[in-house]
């Protein structure tokens, strides 16, 4: 069931005052291809969804932050002023957010505010991202005169998770839901901020998600373990070119020289970001030419990567990609940061139905339960809904 305003206010009418506040709405997102790759400095091709997170926002006069997730039915207040911050995760990202717009130098003030979201949990649709660019987005409009620049309300979100949540991310997921647009993909360069909209109307195709429901937690997981070994495997490769600063400007070449001065995991860490770089590329170029057939292919080699190299797959997601092959569907890969989530399938719109018909028996039968099916509208970035 969609989300609406309606299902917000009447929550924020219940636990505050009884009036009403501003609303404001920012999306969830896919990413086509390029996984990984945005704290690499290399190229994402993102696309905001429909779904999302909604929160109402009132100020009400104070230096304290009264918030309430009606999701979880949990309510956290906090001081603007409190260099600590709350303990609960969910309330760290309003925090982090307030800190860092108060640190840009809006004046924030105190407020209400209840939010509440429809993307899924731990799905790699980044509802975390969806949460901080809301609250950047609504501060932004109520207390800064919107003089922050939308790429930078992503990078609020960025620092966000970094400081006080304690996931070092790149800057994909914030960036597209600040400035995702409808019908569009986003391709961007995440060295330069250089964005590039791509119309995305495929002819014969359709984008499924295929959520496994099987939940990842980035700041438990290895993902910063995979950024530091990145990050070693360009300072060891620099030594000799040191025109390469990050593995955006490395190649196979460069990596099969520092072979013996990395570890095997290093290796197969950094052959999939190098590999990956050039898939998006492909990707874009397949694009203009309505090629689907290479970005299919692409998708699934993206898989390969992620499962093989970068090892952030898990069984279930195998399993799904496996069902894909299996039913002739064009593209198919895990898709977010890993260890959990959904798969992304780029699927002839003929075998659609079929083909969630087959992944639902099969992973049912395998697994006791079943994915949940989510079709792909490409939806606008964060926004005030009134």
């Amino acid at each position: 069931m969609k989300l609406t305003i309606e299902d917000v206010r009447s929550r924020f009418i219940k636990h505050f005052d009884g009036t009403t506040g501003s609303v404001y709405a920012s999306p969830g997102r896919i990413n086509l291809i390029g996984e990984h790759t945005d704290y690499n400095n290399g190229f994402v091709f993102p696309g905001a969804v429909e779904q999302g997170m909604i929160a109402e926002l009132k100020a009400n006069g104070t230096r304290n932050v009264r918030a309430y997730s009606i999701d979880l039915k949990d309510y956290v207040e906090f001081s603007l002023d409190c260099e600590k911050g709350p303990n609960a995760t969910w309330a760290r990202y309003i925090y982090g957010v307030c800190r860092e717009m108060m640190a840009l130098g809006v004046p924030v003030e105190g407020f209400n505010t209840a939010f509440a979201g429809d993307v899924p949990l731990g799905a790699g649709m980044s509802s975390s991202a969806a949460l901080e660019s809301t609250y950047a987005f609504a501060l932004n409009d109520m207390f800064g005169d919107n003089k922050i620049e939308r790429l930078e309300l992503a990078r609020v979100g960025q620092r966000t998770e970094h400081k006080y949540i304690g996931v070092n991310c790149g800057i994909m997921d914030q960036a597209i839901s600040c400035l995702g647009k409808a019908g569009n993909l986003m391709r961007m360069d995440c060295r330069s901020g250089e964005i590039a909209y791509f119309p995305w109307n495929p002819k014969g195709y359709q984008l499924v998600l295929v959520n496994s429901c099987v939940k990842h937690e980035l700041k438990g997981s290895p993902y910063n373990e995979r950024r530091l070994q990145c990050e070693h495997v360009a300072e060891v490769i620099a030594k000799n070119h040191p025109e390469v600063t990050s593995l955006r400007d490395a190649n196979y070449d460069m990596l099969e020289e520092v072979k013996d001065q990395i570890t095997a995991d290093e290796y197969k860490r950094a052959r999939y970001v190098i590999g990956e770089v050039v898939r998006v590329l492909a990707v874009c170029e397949a694009l203009e030419k309505g090629d689907y057939e290479t970005v299919g292919q692409m998708m699934y080699e993206t898989h390969f990567g992620l499962s093989q190299e970068y090892e952030v797959s898990c069984e279930e997601l195998d399993f799904l990609n496996e069902i894909a092959k299996e039913e002739g569907v064009t593209g198919s890969r895990i898709m977010g940061g890993g260890f959990g989530g959904c798969t992304i399938n780029l699927i002839a719109d003929e075998l659609v139905d079929n083909f969630k018909k087959v992944v639902t028996e099969k992973f049912e039968a395998k697994y006791g339960k079943k994915p949940v099916i989510i079709d792909v509208v490409i939806g606008d970035g964060a926004r005030k809904l009134c």
